[in-house]
C-alpha cells in the first residue's frame, strides 16, 4: 500500500506543531487523529471504519477506509460498502462478503476541509500548549527561575525563559535597587500563576522571602542537603534582612556554614539582592534568647515577655539602645518581624550604678549556670534577685542548692555595698 501524498500546507502544519509547540508526541498524535476523525465524521456520518496513521516526525499521515464487498444491486452505503465490480477493479480476487481496505486522499475532500482542519489543529494545539505552560509553572511555584530581560515597562518587567515563555516581574516584586538592561539574565522566584480564560500569566518576585531562602539553598550545600534548616526570614528588600537558621548536626555551625569562609557564600547572595545587608543568627525555641539574638549587635540587659499580647519589653544600657533600634529603626523592625513579637526598648538606668552584670560573678558562679540564667532573661544580679526562688528553679532548670548558692552570692554583694 502506497503512502498518500500530502499537500504542502498540511506538511507545514505538522512541521509547525513538531518544532514550535510544547506538546509531547503522544498527545500530538492523539490531537491530530481526533481532528481528522471529526472532519470525516461530519462528511460521512461515521468514522468507525477508518484507520488513521499519523507520522508527525515526517509531517505526513495516512487514511485507510475499511468497507465490505457487496453485490452490485445490494450497495446501500458507499461509505461502509463497495460494490463487487468496483472491488474487483482494485483486485480481481475480491469476493462478496470480504473486507477491502483502500487509501483515502484527504486533499480530495476540498480546500475548505483542509483549511478547517488546519484551524482546528492550531486552536487545539495552542490550547494544549497553554495548559502545558500553566501546569509546568504551577508546579514551580516557590522555585527560582531565570529569564532574559525582554521589555521594561513602568509597572512591570517582561522576562523570557529558555523556551520563550513570558514571565512577569511586577514593580511591587522588584528590589528597590534593581536596574534592568535588555537581554541580561535575571533570577526570581515563581510566586503566582494565573490562568484566566486559559491564558497563563506567570508572576515572579525578587522581594519574596522565598527568593532569599532559595538563594541560600543554592549557595549553602548543608541547607540543600537538609543538615541546616532555614527557620525564619525577615526582609526589607534591598536594605537589610535577618535569617534564623538551625543545624540538625551538632558538629555543624549553621551561621558559619551560611556565611562561608571569609563570607564567600553569603557575598553571592548579597550581590544578587542589590547589596542587601544580611544578618544570620542561630535559631532557638527559647524566646527570650531568640529575641536577644534578633536584636544583635545590641547587648540586652533584661527582657520581660508578655506572651498573651505577643510583646516583649527589652532593657538595655543607654549606649546599646541605638544599636538595638538601628539606622532608621531597621534593626528593631526586623527583629520584631523575625520573632513575631512587638519589641519595646527601654533604657536600663540602674545598671551603671546599682546593678551588676552576671559575668562579673564568673569567679564564683559557673559559666553554664550564668548561661542558664541569661536564657530566662536574667542578665544582671538584680534581674535574678527580683525573681521568685521557685521560678528560678523551674524556669532555669537548676537544682535548689544551686539556686540558693546563687542568691546568697548576689545578696552578699549588695549587702557589702
Amino acid at each position: 500500500m502506497a503512502r498518500k501524498q500530502v499537500e504542502p500546507s498540511m506538511i507545514e502544519t505538522f512541521a509547525d506543531f513538531k518544532e514550535n509547540k510544547n506538546v509531547d508526541r503522544t498527545t500530538l498524535i492523539s490531537v491530530l487523529e481526533e481532528a481528522f476523525r471529526n472532519v470525516i465524521s461530519k462528511m460521512f456520518g461515521s468514522d468507525e471504519n477508518y484507520d488513521i496513521i499519523i507520522n508527525p516526525d515526517k509531517g505526513d499521515f495516512e487514511i485507510w477506509r475499511n468497507r465490505e464487498v457487496v453485490a452490485d444491486d445490494e450497495l446501500t452505503d458507499p461509505n461502509l460498502q463497495i460494490s463487487l465490480t468496483d472491488a474487483q477493479k482494485i483486485d480481481s480476487d475480491y469476493e462478496v462478503g470480504e473486507e477491502i481496505t483502500d487509501a483515502v486522499d484527504f486533499a480530495a475532500f476540498g480546500r475548505r476541509a483542509v483549511l478547517n482542519l488546519r484551524q482546528a489543529l492550531a486552536a487545539k494545539v495552542l490550547e494544549l500548549q497553554k495548559d502545558s505552560l500553566y501546569n509546568k509553572y504551577k508546579d514551580q511555584i516557590g522555585q527560582i527561575v531565570s529569564g532574559e530581560v525582554y521589555q521594561v515597562w513602568k509597572k512591570e518587567v517582561l522576562l523570557l525563559d529558555d523556551e520563550g515563555n513570558e514571565l512577569i516581574l511586577p514593580k511591587s516584586e522588584q528590589i528597590a535597587g534593581d536596574f534592568f538592561r535588555k537581554n541580561e539574565t535575571r533570577r526570581a522566584v515563581v510566586v503566582k500563576v494565573d490562568n484566566q480564560n486559559n491564558n497563563p500569566r506567570i508572576i515572579v518576585s525578587r522581594t519574596s522571602n522565598l527568593f532569599m531562602q532559595r538563594l541560600f539553598e543554592l549557595e549553602v550545600p548543608e541547607i540543600h542537603d537538609g543538615l541546616i534548616v532555614v527557620k525564619r526570614i525577615a526582609r526589607i528588600p534591598g536594605e537589610r534582612a535577618k535569617i534564623a537558621v538551625e543545624s540538625y548536626d551538632d558538629r555543624i555551625d549553621p551561621v558559619g556554614a551560611c556565611v562561608g569562609m571569609k563570607g564567600a557564600r553569603i557575598h553571592g547572595i548579597v550581590r544578587e539582592l542589590c547589596n542587601e545587608n544580611i544578618d544570620v543568627i542561630n535559631y532557638t525555641n527559647n524566646l527570650s534568647l531568640f529575641i536577644q539574638r534578633a536584636l544583635s549587635p545590641a547587648k540586652v540587659s533584661s527582657i520581660k515577655i508578655h506572651e498573651e499580647e505577643k510583646k516583649a519589653e527589652v532593657y538595655l544600657r543607654p549606649e546599646e539602645v541605638s544599636l538595638a533600634i538601628g539606622k532608621s529603626g531597621l534593626n528593631i523592625k526586623l527583629a520584631s518581624m523575625l520573632t513575631e513579637y512587638t519589641i519595646d526598648v527601654f533604657r536600663d538606668v540602674d545598671i551603671d550604678g546599682e546593678d551588676i552584670y552576671l559575668e562579673e560573678f564568673s569567679d564564683e558562679i559557673e559559666g553554664w549556670v550564668i548561661d542558664a540564667l541569661k536564657k530566662i532573661g536574667c542578665y544582671t544580679a538584680k534581674n535574678v534577685l527580683s525573681m521568685k526562688r521557685e521560678d528560678l528553679i523551674d524556669k532555669a532548670d537548676l537544682e535548689e542548692d544551686t539556686v540558693d548558692e546563687i542568691l546568697n552570692i548576689l545578696k552578699a554583694e549588695f549587702e557589702e555595698e
